[in-house]
């Protein structure tokens, strides 16, 4: 059986300000620019990869990326993994249950194995 997973690298949508923190409207707009241009898409899942992210997400920033993600957009409420670091994990999980929350599918991994495997189960 065949799967089509779009895979979005952080450097596609997470912008930092001159200072180093993250410039979160920025990021937002862009993660939803990239969802957008993926709605004439049909039968697929999306892989955010967050292992190379910088700066981190806040967790007032996680939560609200998810409510603009849930508020702005149909792309993710297909599957969407996450796959990160160990160390962003908690960061990761928590995103993936607001997004939860919301109604999304969106689930966080530390293996690029076990997100496609989640991704196409």
């Amino acid at each position: 059986m065949s799967h089509n997973i779009q895979i979005i690298p952080a450097r596609d949508f997470v912008r930092a300000k001159p200072e180093g923190t993250l410039d979160f409207e920025q990021s937002k707009n862009l993660l939803l620019a990239i969802s957008a241009a993926a709605g004439g898409l049909n039968d697929y899942a999306i892989l955010l990869d967050i292992r190379r992210a910088e700066p981190k997400l806040s967790v007032p920033d996680i939560w609200a990326l998810a409510e603009a993600i849930h508020q702005n957009d149909k792309t993710y409420h297909r599957k969407t993994a996450v796959l990160c670091l160990l160390e962003q994990f908690e960061q990761a999980e928590y995103f993936a249950l607001a997004a939860q929350n919301k109604g999304l599918r969106i689930g966080a991994f530390t293996s690029y194995e076990d997100a496609i495997e989640w991704l196409i189960a």
